[in-house]
């Protein structure tokens, strides 16, 4: 019963949002960034400001699942679930550090908070297991992809990173996870789904990392 009410929960909110957001990366807030090290051959450098996250932590067995688990959670929190039962404005990217070597830690789904509540957004209802998390400016590689993130093909974006990072002498901050990245997942074009990988590093041929 409760496996039915979340893929109904996921699939009524990606329809949703398909509906209301056809032009999700432009109709959204994203976090704040500087591109500090344009795209060499497969990879961008960014230096993020400091941000606010609402996070869930799934026990998954896959990224697939654990990322509509997560999803599901985060998605009634934004639409009520919260101290002050308040419809939150969506927010890209949506998040999901997948273990290095799974199960690891588990997954971990995030949502960026919009700089509207200033790092102090509504509590979410405690059964959702939700957390609030507050981020360093911190320094990210990233790496896009366009179609659908799934379980077959993450793997190889997120090696095909490191391999390059590993070619510019960058340090990875942490190999334990990576991190996927989804800014229109309602998207119907395959074309149009914008993905990316994160890593945080040091070391890059830059000052400001």
């Amino acid at each position: 019963m409760e496996t039915t009410l979340v893929r109904f929960l996921y699939y009524l909110s990606t329809a949703i949002l398909f509906w209301c957001c056809a032009n999700i990366v432009h109709a959204i807030e994203l976090p704040n960034y500087t591109v500090i090290l344009p795209e060499e051959s497969d990879f961008q450098l960014r230096l993020y400001n400091e941000s606010s996250w609402i996070s869930a932590r799934v026990s998954g067995t896959s990224f697939e699942q654990s990322y509509k688990l997560g999803f599901s959670r985060l998605y009634q929190y934004i639409h009520g679930a919260n101290s002050n039962s308040s419809k939150i404005a969506f927010t890209a990217p949506v998040l999901t550090s997948v273990p290095s070597s799974p199960p690891g830690d588990g997954y971990i789904v995030r949502m960026f908070v919009s700089t509207h509540f200033q790092g102090k957004p509504p509590q979410p209802n405690p059964e959702l297991k939700l957390r609030i998390e507050k981020w360093k400016t911190q320094c990210i590689a990233v790496r896009k992809f366009t179609g659908y993130a799934k379980d077959d093909n993450i793997n190889k974006e997120i090696e095909a990173l490191v391999t390059t990072l590993n070619k510019n002498s960058a340090t990875i901050q942490d190999t334990s996870f990576y991190t996927i990245a989804k800014y229109n997942a309602s998207s119907h074009n395959t074309a149009d789904r914008l993905n990316e990988v994160w890593i945080k590093v040091s070391g890059v041929r830059t000052e400001y990392c």
